[in-house]
């Protein structure tokens, strides 16, 4: 494959420099050196796929090497970067070819030596002796085996080359030109590396895959001699491959950067390479440009302009950097339609804009010009644009790049502008990967996102970048200025924007124009505005028009989700059109899938019977439209609509009910996912009538005589109103016809209508009144009828003895006797005659009684029409519908006999009916009125005789029946009442007797039975006998009880009675039976009652009854009752003193009886109601002598009741009041003071010299007053001695003191004040100079306590007594306090949180923190998750000003707590700072290590520390890396499939660092740094190592194996179809050898040496196969018995193979020195 140019290698170097530096890891697969033979140049990025891949076979190639050297004797000439640097100091050593190098790149690389565009010079016989030299000094490399340390703006350290150690002619030296960028430099005066060397790194280079990067180099190398062993042997070294396939571009690190790939082609007639030839015109003589050319290296020239690059149309690499281009002048490069890269660095270009649009540019390089913008045409294909070392100022211009990858503006004026990457993300878009070789910035990526979609436009415009809170505001405004030139005159831009786009939903743009204010009144054309809608992508590169929108509004579709929508406005003023003006919108969303009912019409007549129909826009909003629901509903006037049955189609035909009302078409949306919209409703305005008609007219009926004919017609035209009817008759003999009937659409045929026609006449009318056309329809001639009856009905209640009737209408002349026969049947249906049975034979009547026997029947009647002449018609029968039934069971009479006397017997009759009697119920009741409600007697209930009791006297008697059939069925109750009220019987006494003892003063009682109505006052006597037992009359004992008295002791008692009705009526006297003799009863008092006031003051007495004998000495006692009925004994005389002790209390007399000889009787008490108190009255009042502060306690007395809290007013009076101007004090003059309202009363100082004066109102406990008492004092008040209380100490504040004290004693003097000072031991010192009350602290005060010392002096200089304070606290200074605590720091995971206590600057605080702070604890908390209101726990260990925020904190938030503490003890308050919910940290990996014995057979293991967050998928990716001692050059390849955490290495590992690169990756999917960690070079296994060094000494081995049977045949080896082969290796060749048999000789299969491209390849797949290739024709593969020997084989073959290629180049190519 061709080489590329170096300037891409230089741009890409760049970028891995930094990369390295940051990573610690180079990655270069293959990568292709511009002057060495390696094909691939690959460098290191973040960029994880690449935009195009080429597919490169590795196929072997003829040796076809054709170097063309260039002889020269000068030095060779340094070289520049294409970014404008100066290469490194080389350091002399040729680079050894990387093991990873690409086969076939090799193998295409090589021959290039030998080509040239220029002739090339012939070699003279005696130049052989310097090859040897010439092989020696072309280096086998990659690209980047020479790094340069990057200062960061991509210039580079001026390289020295050293010059040769071999001497050659001057005519035949070798000159290979070199740049340092990428690659290696090739010496051009001879090289120290030996042959053995380079072709032991041939040896060693290993087979890379056939999917490799775009080259990057630019090779540089020519010579004039051409020798044919040189190229045959080169080309042995390009054919060989490595030991294993380099990784895929999707596995290998994710930071290869991809450069363009250039399609390349191996032959001399497509490149051209005139590098720092001093060629000043591309139209010079002997340049040989051609159209076929694809890859031209012209840097390093004097070329001024571009004319003859035009030929060049098939050119694909174009290196014009280092000339003396200033521009413009690009023109010609219109023709090089397949340009690929381009390079332009390091000239004096000063514009680009006329460079053309290049459709297939992806490389651009025009760094180190003279560059103020990047304004050019735009490049839809580039994809790096490397500017860096211009004078760039201004994004203004700046093309359209839609797949740019990479830019970079290093060394700019430009990188002065703030947020410069986040306005490149903008007018780029999202294909930018990285900014000036850095990845690009988040913080970066999330500002460019708040910009307006119109930014990348405004900014290529010239608008200046601003923050993104004011780009909005300073966007519009910047074009309206632009604007305000193009619009009409007069016109002004308010408004140009869009509304949010989204998918399949109406967005609609928003354009305002007004008139200046100047020119508000001009009067002109109207302004119209004309609109197009133009879609593009997020870079805003190209807008396309959409097809027919031209309006304010547009609905996105499903393709142009994500996309930007722009409208343009033409404003059209008259007949002039303006420059349009524009919107863009935000990228258009995905719609929700909820459909939206954009707009709603109702088209069609709004008249009964036409049809409408309901047309919906709809937005389906990313959804499938789907089958939408329609329904009409009717909205009456000023009422709700209601849904119209059926109506549910997009057409609705309006009908009658309709008219007077507006329909509602209702739409909702539906899509076929299942979303629902919101229902849109249309109304219409109201439906209106048609006009009144009738169709379909007809008669219906039979056209005979005494039928009824009806017109019938189907009116339609609204609600019908009193539409028009007329029957017509016609006239026989005229045809005319008459009016014979209207108003009614029915008519019945008379006589008169036979033989003619009647016509029926239908004139419609709507409810307004408005008529229609009429219609008529006439009948067919009306025919004679025969006798006929018809609805023949039986009309009567079917009951039992009811009447019915049997009706009919007969037709077909005059009826006359009909008849009617009446039948019983058991069946609803008639079957025929014979199965009715006839009630009545003899009857013929049309009415007829319904008898008993035909209850439960149907009657049936048989009804025959007959004319008056005797004509009978046919007979009809007609049924009942229902059987007859029984009468309900009633009562034809009832009536009640008797007399209604007390004890009478009633008795009740009634008559029954109704079908067979069951049980029938009877009750009573009586009734205190008539009418009135009657009260149910139970005992009579269910009887037909009732006996009157006393209850019923005066009541009415009623009788109910309640009849009830033998079924159980009840008919109406009925009720009788009695005729009269109960009267009552005559008086009488049944019986009479004498109840209780006959013992004196027991109450005798007379028992009797009245019978005879309500009792009135029956009359008694009493009687007592005589000693000669005669009765006599008791006076005064006339009721019915009777206490036996003292007279009677000895006699006998009786008693009469006269029974008198309550109406007076009397009955006779009856006479009770003698009881008797009485005897002599126990004393008893039967009475007992108080004399006297029960109140306070009052005597008391009493008066007793006594019985039982002659009376004796009775005794008698007074008890004071007190409230726990607690008895208190008073005295035994005859009267009582009520006192204030009995005041509330009652008085109990207890009276016990005594008879005269001796015998007690039972003692009676009386208890008195409370004792009341007096009236209150004040008895004495005095008041002592007073003096000042001392309480006045006045003497008085008070009398009448409880004393209650009286009324008390002292006065204070100049003057000694005397008389009624005492008593009057209250209506005093203005010298007389109320000084207090109490009982007691101390003097102040105001009363000192005056009178007191006390005013008592005397008051009971219930508040009654009594007169008003007055005394005076007899002396003035006296002052009290000067004496000072309550002496403290008030803190003003922290160093100031004031002392207190509260005088008393007269008028206060000059009292005298002192301050003292109490130490620690209680010694009390006075401090000179303190006599005021107020004190400021000094510092000798801290740690004592201060007391205050007050002497009182009176105004008469009377001294008191020193009174000294209690001693303060112990005098501190102020508590150390914290203003504010902040927090330094982030709260985020890992980062270190400080506490920072703000202090006050005041002069106290300033003196505490400074002098008197101890220390200062801190106590970090963490909040708790569950709660609603926030808490938090304490963090136990956490006592520091600082905290480092853990992974735990993550979700929650810290709180620091603050307390200062001072010398003395104190603390002050805890000050806090809280943060906000800790965020996790940037993910990062640390002390990441590789555990492992460092063997090839062993397994390792990746172990590190991970912070930031919860850990999620993070990456791991395992690596090899050789490394180059003498340029310390890493190559490092990734390990295809390795991407977990451990490793199991193997045989290819031997040699080689293990590299694991862990990308830590949160669970939210953040990525942070990859971290990579490294180990020794793997060793071999020991056991093995002896093994592989024991048959490496012997030199020759051999091997058993198994080999494929068929090795031509491409299937996967197993065990089936191998066979045994003996493997031979010495230290010149291998081979593999067939045993022999019985019938053949052993064959060798597999011969070769070790020379390139021979390799050994093992399968990690597989631990006991290995494929030896000996060349592109001859390989093998076998399988061994354990991965034990495989290893032994491959690394005794590697062993061999090596020292093999270590010989003498020249020995190996056999070429004489």
């Amino acid at each position: 494959m061709e080489e590329a140019t170096s300037n891409s290698g230089a741009e890409a170097l760049e970028m891995s420099v930094d990369a390295e530096k940051q990573h610690n890891v180079s990655t270069n697969d293959g990568r292709r050196s511009p002057d060495s033979v390696s094909g691939v140049s690959v460098v290191s990025s973040r960029t994880a796929t690449t935009k195009k891949k080429s597919e490169v076979v590795s196929k072997p190639t003829k040796p076809t090497v054709s170097s063309s050297l260039r002889v020269s004797n000068s030095v060779p000439v340094t070289r520049r970067n294409s970014t404008g640097g100066v290469p490194e100091k080389s350091n002399g050593v040729n680079k050894v070819l990387t093991k990873r190098t690409n086969t076939a790149s090799v193998r295409q690389s090589l021959p290039e030596l030998r080509r040239s565009s220029l002739p090339s010079v012939s070699a003279k016989p005696g130049s052989r002796a310097s090859i040897p030299d010439t092989r020696k000094s072309v280096p086998t490399s990659p690209a980047g085996l020479n790094l340069t340390k990057s200062t960061g703006s991509g210039s580079s350290k001026p390289d020295i080359t050293k010059k040769s150690l071999a001497k050659a002619k001057p005519d035949t030296s070798v000159s290979i030109s070199s740049k340092r960028g990428p690659s290696s430099s090739v010496d051009s005066s001879g090289s120290t590396t030996s042959t053995s060397r380079v072709r032991s790194a041939l040896t060693t280079s290993r087979k890379t895959a056939s999917k490799v990067y775009s080259p990057a180099g630019s090779p540089s190398v020519s010579s004039g001699l051409r020798t044919r062993a040189l190229s045959t042997s080169l080309d042995q070294s390009s054919n060989f491959s490595g030991r294993k396939k380099t990784a895929t571009p999707e596995s290998r690190d994710l930071r290869l950067v991809i450069l363009p790939q250039v399609e390349v082609k191996a032959s001399d007639d497509v490149r051209l390479d005139l590098r720092g030839h001093r060629i000043r015109s591309l139209n010079s003589n002997g340049l040989n440009l051609s159209p076929n050319l694809e890859f031209v290296y012209l840097r390093d020239n004097l070329l001024s302009t571009l004319e003859g690059v035009e030929i060049l149309k098939r050119v694909k690499v174009l290196d014009l950097s280092f000339n003396d281009f200033k521009g413009p002048g690009f023109e010609p490069l219109e023709n090089c339609k397949v340009l690929q890269q381009l390079y332009l660095a390091g000239n004096q270009i000063t514009s680009l804009a006329s460079l053309p649009q290049l459709p297939n540019l992806e490389f651009l390089s025009v760094a180190q010009n003279k560059l103020k913008s990047l304004a050019m045409a735009s490049q839809p294909r580039l994809q790096v644009l490397a500017a860096s070392k211009n004078k760039i100022t201004t994004l203004k211009g700046f093309p359209y790049l839609p797949v740019l990858e990479h830019l970079r503006v290093e060394e700019n004026p430009i990188l002065k502008m703030p947020h410069l990457e986040a306005a490149s993300i903008i007018l780029v878009g999202p294909t930018l990967k990285k900014f000036n070789d850095k990845d690009l910035s988040r913080e970066e990526i999330a500002i460019a996102k708040r910009y307006p979609s119109q930014a990348a436009l405004c900014i290529r415009d010239g608008w200046e970048f601003c923050k993104a809170e004011l780009a909005a505001e300073s966007m519009f405004r910047f074009l309206v200025e632009r604007w305000k030139d193009k619009l009409p005159s007069g016109y002004l831009v308010k408004e140009a924007s869009i509304d949010q786009p989204s998918e399949e939903s109406p967005c609609q743009c928003h354009f305002g124009l007004v008139q200046e204010s100047t020119l508000a009144t001009v009067t002109g054309p109207e302004l119209t505005l004309i609109y197009q809608w133009l879609v593009a992508d997020r870079s805003l590169s190209n807008f396309v028009p959409i097809p027919d929108a031209t309006k304010e509004v547009y609905w996105p579709k499903r393709a142009e989700i994500g996309k930007i929508l722009k409208v343009t406005c033409t404003p059209v003023h008259g007949e002039t059109e303006y420059p349009p003006i524009f919107a863009l919108s935000l990228p258009v969303s995905r719609g929700k899938g909820i459909p939206k009912v954009v707009s709603l019409e109702v088209q069609g007549e709004l008249v009964e019977g036409k049809i409408v129909k309901g047309q919906a826009e709809v937005a389906w909003c990313g959804g499938t439209p789907g089958k939408c629901v329609a329904s009409w509903l009717r909205r009456k006037w000023n009422s709700s609509p209601v849904v119209i049955a059926g109506a549910e189609d997009e057409e609705y035909q309006l009908s009658l009910d309709d008219v007077g009302s507006s329909l509602v078409f209702m739409y909702t949306p539906f899509t076929e996912e299942g979303a629902r919209g919101e229902p849109q409703y249309k109304y219409t305005d109201f439906v209106r009538a048609a006009p009144p008609s009738v169709s379909n007219l007809r008669i219906i009926g039979d056209p005979v005589e005494g039928c009824v004919l009806k017109g019938v017609g189907d009116y339609f035209g609204g609600k019908e109103g009193p539409s028009k009817f007329e029957w017509l008759r016609e006239n026989m003999e005229t045809g005319d016809l008459s009016l014979v009937s209207a108003g009614t659409s029915v008519y019945t045929l008379t006589q008169e209508d036979v033989g003619r026609r009647v016509t029926f006449v239908y004139i419609p009318t709507n409810f307004e009144g408005q008529e229609g056309e009429h219609v008529s329809s006439a009948s067919s001639v009306i025919k004679q009828a025969p006798p006929k009856v018809t609805n023949v009905k039986i009309v009567g209640d079917l009951k039992e003895n009811s009447k019915v009737t049997a009706t009919g209408n007969v037709t077909g002349g005059t009826e006359g006797s009909s008849r009617v026969q009446w039948f019983k049947s058991s069946c609803s249906t008639l079957e025929g005659e014979k199965f009715l049975e006839a009630l009545s034979t003899s009857r013929v009547a049309k009415a007829f009684r319904i008898p008993l026997g035909a209850v439960d029947y149907y009657i049936v009647a048989k009804y025959t029409p007959m004319t008056p002449g005797g004509e009978c018609g046919e007979p009809v029968f007609v049924i009942t519908e229902r059987a007859v039934e029984t009468l309900p069971p009633s009562l034809n009479f009832l009536s009640i006999t008797g007399d209604n006397i007390e004890g009478g017997v009633l008795t009740a009759s009634y008559g029954y009916i109704g079908g067979h009697e069951g049980k029938s119920m009877y009750k009573w009741y009586h009734h205190e009125a008539e009418s009135g409600p009657g009260t149910l007697i139970p005992v009579a209930s269910g009887v037909l005789q009732y006996t009157i009791t006393k209850e019923d006297i005066g009541k009415f008697i009623s009788f109910q029946c309640i009849p009830i059939r033998y079924d159980g069925f009840k008919g109406e109750p009925r009720s009788c009442m009695g005729q009269e009220r109960i009267r009552p019987g005559s008086p009488r006494v049944v019986s009479l007797r004498i109840v209780g003892a006959a013992v004196e003063g027991t109450m005798l009682s007379a028992e009797k039975e009245y019978w005879g109505g309500e009792e009135g006052a029956s009359v008694f006597r009493w009687f007592r006998t005589s000693s000669d037992g005669s009765p006599y009359e008791i006076k005064g004992a006339t009721t019915s009880s009777y206490q036996v008295c003292v007279d009677d002791i000895g006699r006998f008692v009786s008693v009469s009675c006269e029974p008198v009705r309550s109406d007076w009526a009397r009955g006779p006297i009856v006479l009770s039976e003698l009881i008797g003799p009485i005897i002599s009863g126990p004393p008893t008092c039967q009475s007992l009652e108080f004399l006297g006031s029960m109140i306070e003051g009052q005597r008391l007495s009493f008066v007793a009854s006594y019985t039982g004998g002659i009376k004796g000495n009775c005794q008698h006692e007074w008890f004071r009752v007190k409230d726990n009925d607690v008895k208190e004994k008073l005295s035994c005389d005859e009267f009582l003193d009520l006192s204030l002790e009995d005041v509330g209390k009652s008085i109990e007399l207890v009276y016990t009886p005594v008879r005269e000889d001796g015998i007690e009787g039972n003692p009676r008490s009386i208890v008195s109601d409370e004792i009341a108190p007096a009236n209150p009255m004040g008895l004495e009042l005095i008041i002592p002598d007073c003096c000042e502060k001392q309480e006045v306690v006045p003497h008085k007395t008070y009398f009448g009741g409880h004393e209650g809290v009286g009324e008390y007013i002292w006065y204070r009076t100049s003057d000694k009041l005397h008389g009624s101007a005492l008593l009057e004090i209250s209506f005093a003059s203005e010298d007389v003071v109320v000084c207090c309202k109490e009982l007691k009363y101390t003097p102040s100082l105001e009363d000192v010299g005056s009178y007191l004066v006390l005013y008592w109102i005397p008051t009971r406990s219930d508040g009654r007053h009594g007169q008003p008492v007055v005394s005076i004092s007899n002396s003035p008040v006296a002052p009290a001695d000067p004496v000072i209380s309550n002496v403290h100490v008030k803190q003003i504040s922290s160093d100031a003191y004031s002392g207190e004290g509260e005088y008393s004693g007269g008028y206060e003097g000059a009292s005298l004040f002192s301050w003292y000072r109490e130490t620690n031991d209680g010694t009390i010192n006075l401090i000179d100079g303190a006599n005021s009350k107020a004190y400021e602290v000094t510092e000798s005060d801290y740690n004592c306590r201060l007391l205050f010392g007050y002497t009182p002096v009176r105004s008469d200089s009377a001294v008191g007594e020193l009174k000294l304070s209690e001693p303060t606290d112990v005098i501190l200074p102020e508590v150390p306090k914290v203003d504010m605590l902040a927090l330094t720091g982030k709260a985020v995971e890992g980062d270190v949180l400080t506490a920072v206590e703000v202090i006050t600057k005041t002069g106290i605080q300033q003196l505490v923190w400074s002098k008197y702070k101890r220390g200062i604890k801190y106590q970090w908390f963490r909040s708790l998750e569950s709660g609603e209101e926030e808490s938090f726990e304490a963090l136990s260990s956490k006592r520091s000003c600082s905290y480092k925020v853990q992974f735990e904190d993550i979700g929650r938030c810290l709180k620091c707590e603050c307390v200062v503490h001072d010398v003395f003890g104190r603390s002050s308050e805890p000050a806090y700072a809280e943060t906000a919910s800790v965020s996790p940290g940037f993910p990062r990996i640390e002390k990441l290590e590789i555990e492992g014995r460092g063997f090839h057979t062993n397994l390792y293991a990746v172990r590190g520390n991970y912070f930031g967050g919860k850990e999620g998928k993070c990456k791991i990716q395992w690596l090899i890396v050789e490394t180059f001692a003498l340029n310390s050059f890493s190559f490092q390849t990734s390990i295809m499939g390795e991407t977990g955490r451990m490793y199991e290495a193997n045989v290819d590992d031997v040699g080689y660092r293990l590299v694991v690169v862990y990308t830590p990756i949160r669970d939210d999917g953040t990525e942070g740094h990859p971290v990579s960690a490294s180990t020794e070079p793997v060793a071999v296994e020991p056991d093995i190592h002896k093994e592989v060094k024991q048959k490496l000494d012997v030199g020759s081995v051999k091997f058993e194996v198994l080999c494929d049977k068929d090795p031509y045949l491409k299937k996967v080896l197993g065990e089936g179809n191998l066979e045994r082969r003996i493997l031979e290796v010495n230290r010149k060749r291998i081979k593999v050898v067939k045993p022999g048999s019985k019938t053949s000789f052993p064959t060798t299969e597999v011969r070769g040496s070790f020379a390139p491209p021979f390799h050994v390849e093992t399968f990690r797949n597989d631990q006991r196969r290995l494929r030896i290739v000996v060349d592109s024709e001859s390989e093998v593969d076998v399988v061994v018995h354990s991965r034990h020997l495989r290893d032994v084989i491959v690394l005794v073959i590697r062993g061999l193979a090596q020292k093999f290629n270590s010989t003498s180049l020249n020995s190996l190519l056999k070429i004489d020195a």
